[in-house]
């Protein structure tokens, strides 16, 4: 049965979500004003909020902890198998909410969150939105480790799913990524077609500004490719670079979400129902300072005429604008491994998933939505 301040926390939260439906943004921003206020309309969100608050909280203290907190090879062991273990999340958070309760706000209290950042990490469903054409449903290695030998900035991905339906964390859900690299090319699709080498960008219709999709033809490889159940606060954390762009496309990271699996003998899985397919986005600013950096600047679209970086708002089939829908905050929250940029960052995001959902994946060439 649900407490007065938990009925107070709801039914703030869907009046913040009609309101914020009800606006210009309710299918995402379009234009870089847009983008700003809706990250202000995010801020002030209600519905769990205080909850995934000291979750969020939780996971980057036990981060700090785990890698940052004296270690003097820390930095050594980052792309090391097996170095992220679970123990101390549970703590962490028994602890944050224990200070939580003595400055007096309960886990559900009927409050606006004003000193944590919970833009992403309310709990508000995840649109469905498009696969892309370089899924691949059979190969993906079980592995937090994704990197393998590709070049690039280190980027983990902490990664948290929850279920609409009662705000708390789900465990060993199969969290499956996948992302292009450095230079913008995903693993097994080297080469465009023959025919299409010289293929110039759609200049009108719904595939204005993208080429055709490269077909497979490396089919042995892998990088840039992994999935990892979540432990039991809901939590899948991934090693990999930090993602390039391609012709017509913001830098995004693609994601699914598996509650039935089973992994194979040769380290992949074979995968039953769907319940999220989608897509996370970084801020334009980060993505402006990693494009100086090498091999970031080594980038085909760089040097051609009229090309060069897509704009999140700018996104070719509206797929950034799709994955706001419903107030969805689809963009990582990053910090700093170090002291600069190039020693390494951190995205926190939370995917709120209906588990009772049974989606079919599927990718539709003229379309930014999923299923």
């Amino acid at each position: 049965m649900k407490t007065n301040t938990q009925r107070c926390a709801i039914r703030a939260g869907l009046a913040g979500l009609i309101a914020l439906a009800s606006t210009t943004l309710a299918h995402g921003p379009k234009t870089a004003g847009q983008v700003a206020e809706f990250l202000d309309r995010q801020t002030t969100a209600y519905h769990c909020a205080p909850q995934i608050a000291v979750l969020e909280a939780a996971r980057k203290r036990s981060f700090a902890q785990r890698v940052l907190g004296g270690d003097p090879t820390s930095h050594q062991n980052l792309f090391a198998s097996g170095y992220f273990e679970p123990e101390g999340i549970e703590a962490s958070i028994n602890e944050v909410t224990k200070l939580a309760n003595e400055q007096g706000k309960s886990l559900m209290a009927c409050e606006p969150v004003q000193d944590t950042k919970i833009r992403n990490n309310t709990c508000v469903l995840a649109p469905e939105v498009t696969e892309g054409p370089y899924y691949h449903t059979a190969g993906h290695p079980i592995r937090g480790n994704m990197a393998e030998w590709q070049l690039g900035i280190l980027f983990m991905m902490n990664v948290g799913v929850i279920d609409v339906n009662t705000c708390e964390p789900v465990s060993n859900v199969l969290v499956d990524l996948w992302h292009a690299n450095a230079t913008g090319y995903y693993a097994g699709h080297p080469n465009p077609r023959p025919d299409l080498v010289n293929e110039e960008p759609a200049k009108e219709g719904p595939r204005r500004g993208l080429l055709s999709a490269y077909p497979r033809t490396a089919h042995e490889e892998t990088w840039l490719r992994g999935a990892l159940p979540t432990d039991r606060n809901g939590v899948a954390e991934f090693t990999s670079v930090f993602p390039g762009y391609y012709q017509g496309r913001a830098t995004h990271v693609h994601v699914k979400v598996f509650p039935e699996w089973q992994m194979l003998p040769n380290g992949t899985f074979t995968a039953g129902r769907l319940v999220h397919t989608g897509q996370f986005f970084v801020e334009d600013d980060l993505n402006e300072q990693i494009d100086k950096v090498y091999p970031y600047t080594e980038n085909p679209l760089v040097k051609m005429v009229g090309r060069g970086r897509t704009r999140n708002w700018e996104d070719s089939l509206q797929i950034y604008q799709h994955s706001h829908d419903g107030g969805y905050m689809p963009t990582f929250e990053i910090e700093k491994l170090g002291g600069v940029l190039q020693q390494g960052l951190i995205g926190y995001v939370t995917m709120g998933v209906n588990m009772t959902a049974d989606y079919r994946g599927k990718w539709n060439p003229t379309t930014g939505r999923g299923t």
